[in-house]
Formats: structure tokens, C-alpha cells, sequence
């Protein structure tokens, strides 16, 4: 069958049901519909492609297998964001994470990135995303997925705590711990650091969460959880029993 022919409207957890009572093609398409934006997290997450892909795909398996316990007590997308970040999570673990010490200071990730929104290089642009996700890398795992989930991908804290599966204060409390180990990574690419002495601006803020981080490179435009076609791609979707 064609990608998305014969489901029209039908919704994900219709979808899902369907996979569940055997249709081999439900679950390929709950995958095309959801792949590129779990990408974008598990990469923001990992900031490796290959583990990305590999943890996405950990993810779609594990969710094809589990079909039979989703309840509904949530979305369809909130539930496979929550296993794309465990499996994340999983696999950073397995990683040493460098140590920074932290500062009192809970301004928003992407507010040090805004002076450099309007760059028309995208050599620069790559080049920010990538201090962005090795100064991601230097964090504990469930403070990167927190903010990458809140402050890179836009989620709503209560949403971010439903996929993460935690109350919303430890959101809101990892966010804070997180942006505060990050900011001395990330301070010397705002341009007034030089020029005012690390002076925050009063004007030029966000309208919205996530708005002012670089897209992964590749990506189509600067939308949360849009990946380019070469990224996606390496996310396998299957509609067929495993």
C-alpha cells in the first residue's frame, strides 16, 4: 500500500488499534506521520545522527511491540515521544557526561542564540547548532531530554512531563539546572559579551519556546521536529510484522 493511502483522516490511535488487530500497514503509517519529529528530539537529545537513528529505531520497535498496552490514557504522539526518550536516555547513559558547575541563572537557551537568528550564513547557523548540542552533551541525561523536549522542541512543561513521565516540577526543576550549567558554555556566542559586557538586551526576545534555536543542519526550515529528507530517511518505518 501506498504512504497513507486508504487512512485518510483516521486518527493515531485508531491507527494503532488496527495494528494491534493485524492490519500490516497501520503502524508504517502512524510512523510516516510521527518519524521526523521524534528524529528531531533524539537528535537534539544525542547530537550524533548515527545514535539518533539507531535510538529512533529502538523506539518504533519497541512501540510496534507495545502496541497491545497502549491505553489511551494519553496521545499517541505522547507515548512515542516518551519511549523515543527513554530510549535516548538509555543510550546517552552509556556515556560519561562531562561535569560543569553551576550557576544561579535560569535564562532560556534560545535567548542566547536570538542575536544570531538573523545570520544569513548557514555555515554560521551549522556551526552555533554545534556547540549547542556538544554543550548539550556535557549535561545529565534527564536534564538534556528536559530541555530539549521545553526549550528546543517548544513542548509545554506539562506536555514535556508527560512524555518524560515525571511530575511537572521536576521538569521545571531540570530545565533550571540544566540552563544553568549551560549558560557559561553558551554566553560567549551572544556578540554583546564583547561589546557590553555580557549585558542581556531589553528588546529582540522570543514570541515563543524553541523559536530562536538552529534547526538540526539539513533540516527544511526552522519549525520544530522538521528533519530534512537525509535524516529522516535514516529512520526506518515499517508497516509489516517484525
Amino acid at each position: 500500500m501506498a504512504e497513507g493511502a486508504g487512512y485518510g483522516d483516521a486518527k493515531d490511535e485508531d491507527l494503532l488499534a488496527r495494528h494491534v488487530d493485524g492490519d500490516p500497514d497501520a503502524f508504517g503509517e502512524i510512523v510516516r506521520r510521527h518519524r521526523d519529529r521524534l528524529w528531531a528530539v533524539a537528535l537534539r537529545t544525542l547530537g550524533d545522527r548515527e545514535e539518533a537513528a539507531d535510538a529512533v529505531q529502538d523506539a518504533l520497535v519497541s512501540a510496534y511491540r507495545a502496541a497491545h498496552t497502549f491505553r489511551g490514557q494519553s496521545a499517541v504522539t505522547t507515548w512515542l515521544h516518551r519511549i523515543t526518550v527513554n530510549a535516548c536516555l538509555d543510550r546517552a547513559r552509556k556515556t560519561a557526561s562531562r561535569k560543569t558547575s553551576p550557576v544561579d541563572d535560569t535564562e532560556r537557551l534560545e535567548q542566547l542564540l536570538e542575536p544570531h537568528e538573523s545570520a544569513s550564513a548557514p555555515a554560521e547557523r551549522n556551526d552555533l547548532h554545534r556547540q549547542l548540542l556538544e554543550a548539550l552533551g556535557t549535561l545529565p541525561p534527564d536534564q538534556r531530554a528536559a530541555l530539549v523536549l521545553v526549550d528546543m522542541q517548544g513542548y509545554p512543561v506539562a506536555e514535556a512531563a508527560r512524555m518524560l513521565d515525571v511530575p511537572t516540577g521536576t521538569v521545571k526543576s531540570r530545565c533550571a539546572r540544566g540552563r544553568a550549567r549551560l549558560l557559561p558554555l553558551l554566553t560567549h556566542l551572544r556578540p554583546e559579551n564583547a561589546a557590553a559586557g555580557g549585558e542581556s538586551p531589553d528588546t529582540g526576545r522570543n514570541q515563543g519556546p524553541g523559536s530562536s534555536v538552529p534547526p538540526a543542519a539539513g533540516s527544511r526550515d526552522g519549525g520544530p521536529g522538521h528533519a530534512g529528507p537525509s535524516d529522516s530517511a535514516a529512520v526506518k518505518g515499517g508497516g509489516g510484522r517484525a
